[in-house]
């Protein structure tokens, strides 16, 4: 599966867990509520939450036109021999919406995927994980922090030099570079506040180096 796919079934299976949606609700809080996936189109979200639901993570259910759901008959089976029976019986005329809620299977694969340590954990996965932060125990959450941290740190230092650019190009550079070094100040106080909280430090890695100082110029 692509890795955008499991990007996006984190985010779906994160937000049913907070109860059940239809999909126009699930894509505008995709856009309103987590910005780092707003562009996600229909055309993706569909999909991504038929597969969810032919895998048993998500049951689709179906609301009365006033939105109310309809009662749960507490098992994949029966919920979906209830919406069968119930479109058997002649519900045609009156229009309703499809509503999916998580199953058991499904909160096993959410925190299967927010508990999972990508190679490379870019800005917009970084942040729908620490979007669902709540869910991950103590140790978790500030070993996705530190390894946030030390991404960015690596990212900054890859980018110090700037011999040899024109004054355009280096604004660019600078600009980017006082972009990550703000992250970086923002990861410090998040870390600060967990290991406060009660989180011991972690080892100390003699091979991760300190942030540079940022370039002397105006745009940094």
């Amino acid at each position: 599966m692509r890795y955008d796919d499991l990007v996006l079934e984190l985010a779906i299976l994160g937000l049913l867990g907070d109860g059940p949606l239809h999909g126009y609700e699930i894509r505008r809080r995709l856009r309103a509520q987590m910005g780092l996936v707003t562009n996600v189109s229909f055309g993706s979200l569909y999909p991504a939450l038929a597969r969810l639901e032919a895998s048993g993570d998500l049951v689709a259910i179906e609301a009365e036109p006033g939105g109310e759901l309809l009662p749960s008959t507490g098992s994949l089976s029966g919920e979906r021999a209830a919406l069968k029976a119930r479109r058997l019986v002649g519900t045609r005329s009156r229009r309703s919406k499809k509503v999916y809620r998580i199953t058991e299977a499904g909160l096993a694969h959410f925190a299967e995927l927010l508990n999972a340590a990508p190679a490379n954990d870019d800005s917009r996965t970084f942040g729908l994980r620490w979007s669902f932060a709540r869910h991950l125990s103590p140790a978790a959450r500030l070993a996705l922090l530190e390894r946030r941290r030390a991404q960015l740190v690596q990212h900054l230092g890859d980018a110090a030099g700037t011999e040899g650019l024109d004054t355009y190009a280096r604004s660019v550079v600078d600009h980017a570079a006082d972009g990550v070094a703000r992250d970086i100040a923002w990861l410090d106080d998040l870390i600060a506040a967990e290991r406060a909280a009660g989180n011991p430090p972690a080892p100390i890695d003699r091979a991760t180096p300190a942030p540079p100082s940022a370039p002397a110029s105006p745009g940094v």
